[in-house]
């Protein structure tokens, strides 16, 4: 890893969720590859808007290894700056506008965070790997594009033998020890309508699909709603088609997909690039086979400098204010690994 950003190749290691295989996966010249058809085989890590290119990391040489990262960061007392705090309540009003007036039922509206950092990128991915064990951990570098990492919780799909797996996730509360949460109507109809989308955009591709009921996940220090989502997808359906009606998902774009993605990118103050993204293994071991991951909780790394990004879904029922503490809380998570 160190000697590939050294001499600027293009690679990622990464871990998934509940396992403790690394995997690292090294292309051997520095060209900047892409996929359209999700034909190819490789590690494939895309943006929020796919216009822009889905980079593609070709697997010349690919490495397993067992792994046992223990390290639990001390959190310090965290002191969050308030700045920014005024734009993100406008942006926030601004979606509550456009849904009251019926061109959006839901949209999720972030915010990027800047950081001086002095911890070096290969202790933060550790840091990553031993907080977040059910997370999908990662480190990605290309010379074309950058450096980032995370610890994302959130399946875009998992495509194996056939079967067809993904998750409905929405709905943020803070983690208290000793306590389950206590979702309010809000939350509940949130991720209620993820699940809709799923059930809508989906549908006509499979031969079945089955949500089950919603559950209270922790994801470190914080609580989410998620259903699992199993289906069988039609013979003939493409893993182009799976991956174009998925993403982006309502839990980092909103509903409708396209009216919201245009909203975001017209109204947001940055552009999000990789983030809420997403990636993962593309036909890399067998055909007709993807392991993708939406990526959230991640930063970009640049020589001392961290951009961390944070978001929340705006509904009828949010509060401008309160939307502002939940990317607060958010930020936490990123924040306290640097």
């Amino acid at each position: 890893m160190g000697s590939s950003l050294e001499k600027g190749l293009p690679f990622v290691v990464y871990r998934k969720p509940n396992e403790r295989e690394l995997t690292a996966i090294f292309q051997s010249d520095a060209q900047l590859k892409t996929t359209k058809d999700f034909e190819e085989s490789g590690f494939v890590f895309a943006p929020f808007s796919l216009n822009e290119g889905v980079v593609l990391i070709q697997p010349d040489e690919v490495f397993r290894t067992h792994t046992d990262f223990e390290s639990e960061v001390k959190n310090k007392k965290l002191v969050i700056s308030e700045d920014g705090q005024k734009e993100h309540i406008h942006l926030v009003e601004k979606g509550i506008h456009a849904i009251q007036s019926g061109e959006l039922k839901k949209v999720v509206l972030s915010r990027k965070i800047d950081r001086k950092i002095s911890k070096n990128p290969i202790q933060i991915f550790k840091d990553l790997l031993g907080n977040y064990p059910n997370a999908f951990c990662y480190f990605f570098h290309h010379p074309k594009v950058g450096a980032w990492c995370g610890a994302t919780p959130e399946t875009l799909v998992r495509i194996k033998d056939g079967q067809l797996k993904t998750m409905s996730l929405a709905a943020t509360l803070p983690y208290e020890e000793n306590k389950q949460p206590e979702w309010g109507a809000k939350e509940i109809e949130e991720q209620q309508m993820v699940s809709d989308h799923i059930k809508d955009s989906l549908g006509n591709l499979m031969e079945e699909l089955i949500i089950e009921k919603a559950e209270s996940i922790r994801a470190g220090k914080l609580w989410h709603l998620r259903s699992e989502v199993k289906g069988v997808p039609l013979p003939n359906t493409s893993l182009s088609e799976i991956i174009n009606s998925l993403h982006p998902t309502p839990a980092v774009c909103g509903i409708p997909t396209k009216e919201a993605q245009d909203f975001i990118l017209q109204n947001e103050n940055y552009q999000r690039t990789f983030y809420t993204g997403f990636l993962g293994e593309l036909n890399l071991w067998a055909p007709k086979e993807a392991s993708l991951f939406v990526n959230l909780r991640c930063m970009e790394l640049s020589s001392n400098q961290a951009a961390i990004f944070v978001g929340g879904g705006i509904t009828a029922g949010s509060v401008p204010e309160q939307e502002w503490i939940e990317t607060q809380n958010k930020s936490k998570t990123m924040l306290g690994i640097l």
